[in-house]
């Protein structure tokens, strides 16, 4: 995964400028302020615009460090008081070793030379500057007045940067003949420094959480101290974290219009799927290509969907040809106080990436009746919205439960079976069928039951079809389409209720379906004598349609319980019943009758 990281912070460098990110000692940075100074180093203003990104020189860590010309208020200017003092110190500290460069001559004399006109002065213009304590921890910058480029983005800077880099990398090379774990070279030296750290985890430190680290000796061995236990050189530690960091922040902002015309803004992700609130899902292709099978699986269209199965069924050789050399990238992370826990790693060809893909669509494909077109139609659930079909709702509002962990968790594992073909654990099964105990079968959650099934059965005797089966079917289904019935003949007898029989007895049958039956049909006779007299033609219909159903099973022999399938089949069976009676009812009828 780190190779594959690396070389993609390295394709990513490649394609930049060669003075942005063309070199190991320097890295772009955010920045907000710039003090303004004069040739003689007296302070003139501050210029605050919205955060930008600036090349500079890269540290790897903050901490025990000062970057170039480029830091924060405390390092700057020493705000803070006596906590900043030793930032401000590390500050100073670093432009004494570039303080023979004439560029750096005014920044000298602003600290030193000509303080009170200075720094002081500067220090006490930002209190009355930035009011806002959030505006005072953006990176700050120096220009000269009379001109447009800052001082750390000079070119005979940035040289002296890269210098003073080359000849410590040299030292620790000749010191260290190790070479690295990743690119398999010792080009560069191994060192025991942090790698750099990976922004906008979910759950993560906003400063930013560690790939790779060891801070403990528990982590060590073979006398190897700290990040020297990785083995992975200076070069490809930089470029796996720019790789990463690129993957977790590349998109677009957009703006959305609502009713009145005004635009609020969001931000799409390019190579980032978020799932619930402590996971995120990051992915790419070896050349970068565009992958619209990602987007079918955040929000599937039908027709796209078919194409995308007729395409690879049929083999298209120009698919093939196109496809061929490329490579997909997947891995899901999640914050762990400092550090990143990596959830999933894929990997694989995109032809295999279009299979799987292909292969998930046809194993969730479910009906549902539409009651605009008033026929069923073939559904593909969203690969998201299957996970939340398994998550907690609150029981005073009814939203769903945000501290429901297990929805980050579903929905890992589901995008590892869409993008790998593999099997969800059966213990989604038992969450989603006890969501469906709860709410009700929906369309999502019939779908994820056919999915986990199906794969789980592996071609078996019986495979789940998208709508009603008939022929032989387990008894679990059947009982599910009994239930589906005897709930429409109380709803035709009795109107609606609060709390009809799928409220009071679904769990009862799903449980223990021998007691919980035969408990339904006395029920269902006395529906059936108030419905015989109401609505005759109406009850001889139902009636005849049960039967039909009854003699596909022997109801003295139902089993006591169902096993974790059974129950599955049994949803199932519901499910289809439900949509199919949906399909016979006339077009006068609402929905709810």
């Amino acid at each position: 995964m780190i190779k594959e990281l690396s070389d993609l912070g390295k394709t990513r460098r490649a394609g930049k400028p060669d003075n942005e990110w063309g070199h190991d000692a320097l890295k772009e940075e955010q920045i907000a302020i710039e003090i303004v100074i004069t040739e003689d180093g007296s302070f003139q203003k501050y210029e605050m615009f919205e955060k930008k990104l600036t090349i500079a020189e890269a540290i790897t860590a903050k901490k025990g460090k000062a970057r170039l010309l480029l830091d924060k208020a405390e390092e700057v200017l020493c705000y803070g008081g006596e906590k900043s003092k030793k930032k401000h110190e590390l500050f100073l500290e670093k432009l004494s070793r570039y303080q023979e460069l004439p560029e750096l001559i005014p920044v000298m004399a602003f600290y030193k030379q000509n303080k009170v006109n200075g720094i002081e002065t500067a220090l006490e213009k930002f209190m009355s500057t930035f009011p806002d304590e959030k505006n005072r921890k953006s990176n700050i910058g120096f220009r000269i007045e009379s001109e447009g480029t800052r001082i750390h983005e000079k070119p005979e800077v940035l040289r002296k940067v890269i210098e003073l880099y080359e000849i410590a990398q040299n030292v620790l090379l000749s010191n260290s003949q190790k070479s690295c774990s990743v690119c398999g070279k010792n080009d560069y030296p191994v060192e025991d420094i942090p790698h750099g750290m990976i922004k906008r985890i979910p759950d993560g430190q906003s400063s930013g959480c560690a790939l790779v680290s060891y801070n403990e000796s528990a982590f060590e061995s073979y006398d190897l101290k700290g990040n020297n236990n990785s083995s992975i050189c200076t070069n490809c530690a930089k470029t796996y974290v720019e790789g990463l960091n690129w993957l977790l922040s590349s998109g677009n902002e957009l703006v959305n219009q609502n009713k009145k015309g005004k635009g609020k803004k969001t931000f799409r992700y390019t190579n980032r799927k978020n799932f619930g609130s402590d996971t995120a899902m990051v992915f790419w292709t070896r050349e970068n290509k565009k992958l619209n099978e990602i987007d079918y699986l955040e929000a599937p269209n039908p027709a796209d969907v078919t194409r995308l199965i007729e395409s690879v069924t049929s083999g298209a050789k120009r698919d093939s040809r196109y496809l061929e050399a490329d490579q997909f990238y997947s891995c899901t992370l999640s914050g762990s106080a400092a550090r990143i826990a990596v959830r999933d790693w894929i990997e694989t060809s995109l032809i295999d990436f279009r299979k799987s893909i292909a292969e998930w669509f046809k194993d969730i494909a479910i009906v549902e009746y539409d009651w605009d077109l008033k026929k069923l139609q073939t559904r593909y659930a969203a690969l998201y919205n299957l996970a939340r079909s398994c998550q907690k709702k609150n029981t005073s509002d009814g939203k769903y439960d945000k501290n429901d962990t297990s929805l980050a968790r579903v929905a890992s594992l589901l995008w590892n079976a869409a993008l790998k073909n593999t099997l969800p654990p059966l213990w989604i099964l038992t969450k989603v069928l006890e969501r469906a105990r709860l709410d009700g079968v929906t369309a999502e959650r019939a779908a994820l039951i056919k999915l986990i099934l199906n794969r789980h059965n592996k071609g078996g005797d019986f495979m789940i079809t998208e709508k009603i089966q008939e022929g032989d079917r387990p008894v679990a289904y059947v009982c599910g389409q009994i239930f589906a019935k005897l709930e429409s003949i109380q709803y035709a007898a009795l109107g609606d209720r609060n709390a009809g029989i799928r409220e009071r007895y679904f769990t009862y049958v799903m449980t223990l379906p021998a007691a919980a039956l035969g408990r339904l049909f006395d029920l269902n006779s006395k529906h059936f004598r108030k419905l015989k007299n109401e609505k005759p033609g109406l009850a001889v219909t139902l009636d005849k349609e049960l039967q039909y159903l009854v003699k596909d099973i022997d109801i003295n022999k139902l089993p006591a319980t169902f096993s974790l399938e059974e129950k599955g089949q049994f949803a199932i069976g519901y499910y289809h019943q439900r949509q199919a009676q949906f399909e016979s009812v006339k077009p006068k009828e609402t929905k709810e009758e």
